[in-house]
């Protein structure tokens, strides 16, 4: 392994400049050289490769966003798209990729490898964490801390005016941010795709609230769920309780931006280093993750096709601690 290239791809989390700073001295403290790849797979497609060294990452640490950019590929999809892909990576010399990113990016990286057999080891930048094989995401944990501070903000506005507040924060597919943001916010009620709360459940639950002379409510909506947004359950709730105030607020992609936590700092920086140890020795197609504090490799296709669950205790929690 003498030349390898690095990349974001997908969705920017914070923490991903610190695994490009991580996978970039890693591979300067072991000799190799090192490319950076800008836009994901459309800039492979267009040979936009940057060399990078110690002083290229310098002052990045503490950046969010991502300095390689990130962008969706609908060219490298097709066959087409990927030859012209390995051709630049062929004429740059690049023996090894690591690829930031979530399931997407995964998925591409393992068509390319089956197809052309460069190899790809994974770092799971995501504020989702919704991927299997490792226990936290790179990005989560500054995502749950800016969607909960502004929470902190909406409850005082809530209780100052008696309104019930709906809001709706990231997670198309999993309630892993809506959850730690319910119960560390004091949220009454938690709505997420992972489990069935209907509307009709939502209503009852505030009716008796309110019937207690409960006046300040905060509900938190995943984006992804099954009854669907906060704007429709809203809807629904003031129709049934007219006298309930009701406001919306959606978080949106500030949860993408910002400075990353510490401990988002140094998973990156962990996950980084793993993924040019891990080409090194010879892996290809897995993602690198921690699980119980250690170090694993998982599987491309077990990142892809495993579920990762919510442990449904902290539902109960929301329930309990909402009385």
């Amino acid at each position: 392994m003498k030349r390898i290239a690095v990349f974001t791809s997908g969705g920017d989390s914070p923490g991903m400049n610190a695994c490009i700073r991580a996978v970039v001295r890693t591979a300067v403290y072991h000799g190799i050289e090192v490319y950076g790849i800008m836009r994901g797979y459309s800039g492979m497609i267009k040979g936009e490769f940057v060399k990078l060294d110690s002083a290229s990452v310098a002052n990045t640490i503490q950046k969010g966003g991502t300095i390689l950019k990130s962008a969706r590929s609908q060219k490298f999809q097709t066959k087409e798209g990927r030859q012209e892909a390995f051709d630049q990576l062929v004429n740059h010399g690049i023996d090894g990729l690591v690829a930031i990113g979530g399931n997407g990016t995964f998925t591409g990286a393992t068509i390319f490898e089956q197809e052309f057999g460069i190899p790809t080891v994974g770092a799971p930048g995501t504020i989702d964490n919704d991927l299997y094989g490792t226990d936290y995401t790179i990005g989560y944990d500054t995502a749950v801390n800016t969607a909960l501070e502004a929470i902190d903000k909406i409850r005082d506005t809530a209780d100052s005016h008696d309104r019930c507040f709906f809001v709706e924060v990231m997670g198309r597919d999993s309630g892993y941010i809506a959850i730690p943001c319910a119960i560390g916010g004091g949220a009454e009620i938690v709505m997420i795709p992972e489990t069935q709360m209907s509307t009709e459940a939502v209503i009852e639950t505030l009716h008796s609230s309110w019937k207690r002379s409960k006046s300040s409510f905060l509900v938190v909506v995943a984006e992804g769920d099954e009854e669907g947004n906060a704007h429709g359950v809203a809807q629904q709730v003031k129709a049934a309780i007219p006298q309930l105030d009701t406001r919306v607020t959606i978080i949106g992609h500030i949860q993408r931006g910002g400075a990353p936590s510490a401990a988002d700092r140094m998973l990156a920086s962990q996950i980084g280093i793993a993924c040019v140890e891990g080409l090194m020795n010879g892996m290809r197609n897995v993602m690198a993750g921690i699980v119980d504090r250690k170090l694993v490799y998982t599987p491309f296709t077990d990142t892809i096709n495993k579920k990762k669950m919510i442990n449904q205790s902290f539902m109960r929690m929301v329930e309990i601690l909402s009385v």
